[in-house]
């Protein structure tokens, strides 16, 4: 075999010295090719991500009415998680912020039912706060409606607001945490990127009432409604009907220190008492007109005629 030859050590060429002016190569990591440049902007202005989700839940022993309305809710909210019924106790605030906390949510709305016959809606920002305890009125499921506005499951709505929620504090703080609650966020997994109904909420009688619109649009080609032209728009009704009677604003997430307390609420156990109390009053006239007849037919006599004998032979 025949010997290697000898490298001769000055026919070497020597390594091609750095640019100093040349851009550093970026380093290679397990995602991708990480920029320095950008990666100390993204850190210096983090983009706000909405990444709201509610869970929904309600309380043992509840009426059909009221569990069909929280399924209606559930189906309109895409961001929402439904969850197992929770006992209503007073240690139902803790349970519902572990299950909160265990389902990555940031929000609650929490049917409550008493006595099969009343329903209270809590909902509360969690864990820190506030909460909000409304008494549930005038309800309209979807079944019961039967209306003619239909849209399509999943998409975003628009929040629509009276003029009334700027007056007072409390409402621009339920207008806030509703906004917060009912707006679906955008780029959502579940949502569709697009609006296609209206949420209304405005303030009557101290109440908030709810609705829900489809937009309907014209789909003809000869009708196509130019940008801004919303003569041709037309508002039809979806369901559900709900009426919120608030009650009281807590600090807290299911309690806490009292912000505001509803000077006009009367329960409803109340207005069954005094229901009570006016058929009690009616069968007492009752009996003080058959003890006041009694006693006049005691004090004035009827007289004895001259022929009320004549038979009895």
């Amino acid at each position: 075999m025949g010997k290697k030859r000898k490298h001769n050590e000055a026919n070497v060429p020597e390594p091609a010295k750095k640019d100093s002016d040349a851009p550093e190569r970026p380093k290679r990591t397990l995602l991708g090719w990480k920029d320095p440049a950008l990666a100390e902007t993204k850190e210096s202005s983090p983009i706000f991500r909405n990444k709201e989700k509610v869970l929904i839940t309600c309380s043992r022993r509840i009426s059909y009415r009221y569990r069909h309305l929280m399924l209606s809710v559930v189906s309109l909210l895409p961001h929402a998680k439904k969850d197992n019924k929770v006992e209503s106790k007073e240690s139902k605030g803790a349970t519902l912020n572990e299950l909160v906390e265990l389902k990555n949510c940031s929000s609650c709305l929490f049917f409550e039912c008493r006595k099969q016959k009343d329903l209270y809606i809590w909902m509360a920002k969690c864990p820190n706060g506030p909460s909000v305890k409304f008494l549930v009125n005038a309800v309209h499921t979807m079944e019961e409606l039967k209306l003619t506005g239909n849209h399509l499951k999943g998409s975003r709505p628009i929040l629509t607001f009276s003029a009334n929620f700027d007056k007072d504090l409390h409402w621009k703080l339920l207008k806030e945490m509703i906004t917060q609650i009912f707006g679906t966020p955008k780029e959502q997994r579940k949502s569709k990127p697009y609006y296609d109904h209206v949420f209304a909420f405005s303030i009557v009688d101290d109440h908030i009432w709810f609705r829900n619109y489809q937009i309907s649009v014209p789909h003809n080609e000869s009708d196509k409604v130019d940008r801004g032209g919303l003569d041709k728009i037309t508002l039809v009704e979806v369901g559900p009907r709900f009426c919120l009677n608030p009650i009281k604003i807590f600090g807290g997430s299911f309690g806490g220190p009292t912000l505001y307390e509803n000077p006009f609420y009367v329960s409803p156990n109340q207005i069954r008492a005094l229901e009570k109390k006016k058929k009690a009053g009616k069968y007492a006239k009752k009996v003080k007109a058959k003890t006041r007849r009694k006693r006049h037919e005691l004090e004035n006599p009827l007289e004895v005629g001259e022929f009320a004998d004549m038979w009895k032979e």
